[in-house]
């Protein structure tokens, strides 16, 4: 069963005046207040759901895969992808999720060049799967790589995770973040440390964002309902899974190098022209498309044409708890 309920009751400290045989009363309340202080955590924390719930180590930074943590341990980012058309396929079990998860891909692909598309026979891509809670390995693994959705994973939590799925580790492991947050390991749960250790790697020379979506909230692990992050400036929005800021974009945009498709006329140079958009010939993340896609050039309207039309135009988002 989940260890969950175990690591989160550290959030309430044993009552010390309560007899050894309380009234039936007390005793129930008592137990109401643990179940609902638990329920609130998961709620508000789904991302560190998974990893609290694993009898193994297979789950590291709460929602990072450990597969790809191990390999991509010293980076900020992990593998791209070796196209920017990335296909997908949602289990029917969560076909109750099916407007979430699409308006997930619909934020990230809306200001990116980085497109979904429902899966045809493509060897690798994206299978949006049931879970505890929301996790994702960190990068380009190949095959079928699988998108954990937790019951309390809103939309904001999913574009987390596709972000993880696409490179991106975690903003609040950036070498240069004790100049803008402060972490209190005295308040975080026993064996979650590993959660907050910094790491090494590209960083596209982006400022530290603590607004981002991609950074944790003040009470990620904590083991007693306090911080374990805490921002030197007043910010009101850490933690937040509402949408993906200017930096979040910036960073996706850097990643798969959208910024090589320029708006402008082929000059007889070599270059390809698909609908005002550029592709370099030696552009190396478009190189690789599928082999159907190969001389195909992706813009954020063609990555919002493909997710209209699976939400029939429905482009509401909710926002996730964290």
């Amino acid at each position: 069963m989940l260890q969950l309920l175990l690591t989160v009751l550290l959030f309430v400290e044993s009552p010390k005046d309560v007899d050894s045989g309380p009234v039936p009363e007390a005793q129930t309340a008592l137990r109401e207040d643990l179940l609902s202080k638990v329920l609130h955590y998961i709620n508000s924390n789904p991302e560190t759901v998974e990893e609290l719930a694993s009898e193994n180590d297979g789950v590291l930074g709460g929602d990072m895969m450990s597969v790809c943590f191990a390999l991509q341990n010293s980076s900020a980012v992990g593998t791209v992808w070796p196209t920017q058309e990335i296909p997908y396929v949602i289990s029917p079990a969560l076909a109750s999720r099916r407007k979430h998860i699409l308006s997930a891909m619909k934020m990230v692909s809306k200001d990116t060049c980085v497109s979904f598309h429902k899966r045809t026979s493509e060897t690798n891509y994206l299978l949006f799967t049931t879970s505890n809670g929301c996790a994702s390995s960190v990068g380009f693994l190949g095959g079928e790589q699988p998108v954990y959705v937790g019951p309390t994973c809103l939309v904001g939590n999913i574009v987390h995770e596709i972000l993880h799925a696409l490179g991106i580790q975690h903003e609040h492991t950036r070498t240069d973040r004790d100049q803008y947050i402060a972490v209190l390991p005295h308040n975080i749960m026993p064996g979650m440390e590993k959660n907050f250790k910094k790491q090494e790697g590209e960083t596209f020379d982006l400022p530290y964002d603590v607004t981002s979506i991609m950074h944790y909230g003040s009470v990620f692990f904590s083991s007693n309902g306090r911080p374990t992050i805490v921002p030197k400036n007043n910010v009101k929005d850490m933690g937040q899974r509402v949408k993906m800021t200017k930096m979040d974009i910036e960073k996706v945009r850097r990643l798969y190098n959208c910024d090589a498709e320029t708006q402008q006329e082929s000059s007889g140079d070599g270059m390809e022209v698909r609908n005002m958009h550029v592709v370099a010939p030696n552009n190396p993340v478009s190189a690789n498309k599928p082999e159907k896609n190969q001389t195909s050039t992706v813009s954020p309207s063609t990555s919002l044409q493909h997710l209209t039309a699976a939400t029939r135009g429905n482009s509401s988002t909710s926002r996730g708890h964290d």
